[in-house]
């Protein structure tokens, strides 16, 4: 049996034939300019939906590099301003040790006044640092307030207590601040468990004792209770030497304290001997007068800016001889106590935020790596393979050639040919 192929059906097979030979040669044609083996989703569903999903990972990453950046950026800028603060520091702190010396008048004491108060005006300007954006680095959440403000009674905090942090990676959040309040305020008297101090008026009794700043000996016999030592001096009588003892009361409980070296009441006081009591050790050195008082309270948080500010009010207070001497050292140990425990929360502060950008460093290696892993998934699953895709190209040229060639000698041929 012979089939009969009508001339419409010949026209009709060969150019469906080359229009799909000419599609597949146009699709690869695309794929080698584009780079891209995928042209649409249709192509490779599966493959599609992972290249999404990679791309929103690494688009996600290189959001955490800016925000990376960002932190950085504050980070370095408080860490300025805390090294600044450190530096001011230790220039009061020499100050106020230049201002103990028994040498100076009351003109040079005036001169170290002026120039802890520069010194004064210096630290408030690193504690109100701005960021560069419009807000300031110690000011907690509150971001665009002011952090310090001096006022006629001192510095007041006007920020909050916050800590802003900023996501750094997918899983980790870093603070990229500090609140001013606990870099420049969080500080305690005396050695961070107890401040001794000593009664204004004793320089009017005219008493030259001065007590130490102290230690504990064992902490677990402290009551946090307020103490207060009570001098008595008893003059000289013929055939009976001058004397001097205290009294040591618990002011919380209300009750007198057993002292050593001498468990006794009153204890007769010698110059230099250490006082221990309910694990706290100290010494009072000088000559109290009657009357003379001393305190001993448990360590509470102070301003740094306070304790500036009353260290120059000691220096500028009037006080001359010895019991002028003391009253300053009683007072200038105090101040010089609240700064040395400024001094050590600052390098705190500071070596938490070395600590958080060290973390930022090693998140950005990290960040590479995720970097690179993405883009070589993505390459797997969206990239052309050159070799293979320009094979293929020139193995469908050569397919739409021939075919072009067979289909028009085959739409050629014709019976009227031989008549």
């Amino acid at each position: 049996m012979v089939m009969r192929i009508s001339t419409k059906t010949i026209y009709d097979v060969g150019v469906n034939q080359i229009g799909t030979l000419q599609s597949s040669l146009a699709r690869t044609q695309q794929q080698l300019s584009t780079g891209r083996k995928n042209l649409t989703a249709a192509d490779d569903p599966i493959a599609s939906a992972r290249a999404l999903e990679v791309t929103q990972s690494a688009g996600i990453n290189e959001q955490m590099v800016t925000n990376r950046s960002n932190a950085k950026g504050l980070l370095s800028l408080e860490t300025v301003a805390l090294q600044s603060s450190t530096n001011l520091m230790t220039e009061i702190k020499t100050l106020a040790v230049k201002a103990g010396a028994g040498s100076l008048s009351q003109a040079d004491r005036e001169s170290i006044a002026v120039e802890l108060e520069g010194r004064l005006a210096d630290l408030l300007g690193q504690a109100n640092t701005s960021d560069g954006v419009g807000g300031y680095v110690f000011s907690g959440y509150k971001s665009t307030t002011q952090p310090f403000t001096p006022t006629a009674n001192g510095v007041v905090y006007n920020g909050d207590q916050g800590q802003r942090e900023l996501q750094v990676a997918s899983t980790r959040k870093v603070a990229i601040s500090d609140s001013g309040s606990s870099v420049f305020e969080n500080n305690l008297t005396g050695n961070g468990r107890f401040a001794t101090g000593a009664s204004p008026a004793n320089y009017d009794r005219g008493g030259t004792g001065i007590i130490a700043p102290g230690s504990v000996t064992d902490p677990t016999k402290l009551t946090g209770s307020k103490y207060q030592i009570d001098f008595q001096v008893t003059p000289a009588v013929p055939g009976t030497p001058a004397s001097t003892t205290y009294t040591i009361t618990d002011l919380t409980l209300n009750q007198p304290v057993p002292a050593t070296p001498v468990p006794a009441v009153p204890v007769p006081y010698v110059s230099g001997q250490a006082i221990a009591f309910d694990g706290m050790t100290f010494d009072i050195k000088g000559a109290p007068a009657d009357g003379d008082q001393f305190s001993v309270e448990p360590s509470t948080k102070k301003s740094v800016f306070s304790a500036i500010d009353d260290m120059i009010k000691a220096l500028r207070a009037p006080g001359s001889g010895a019991a002028g001497q003391a009253s300053l050292s009683n007072a200038l140990n105090q101040a010089q106590n609240s700064i040395d425990n400024t001094a050590d929360n600052i390098l705190s502060v500071q070596a938490a935020v070395g600590s958080r950008l060290k973390e930022l460093d090693s998140l950005d290696s990290a960040g590479d790596d995720l970097k690179l892993q993405y883009a070589t998934v993505l390459s797997e699953l969206q990239d052309v393979d050159y070799v293979a895709a320009i094979s293929m190209f020139t193995q469908q040229s050569t397919n739409l050639d021939a075919a072009q060639k067979s289909f028009k000698s085959l739409s050629g041929l014709s019976l009227f040919n031989y008549i």
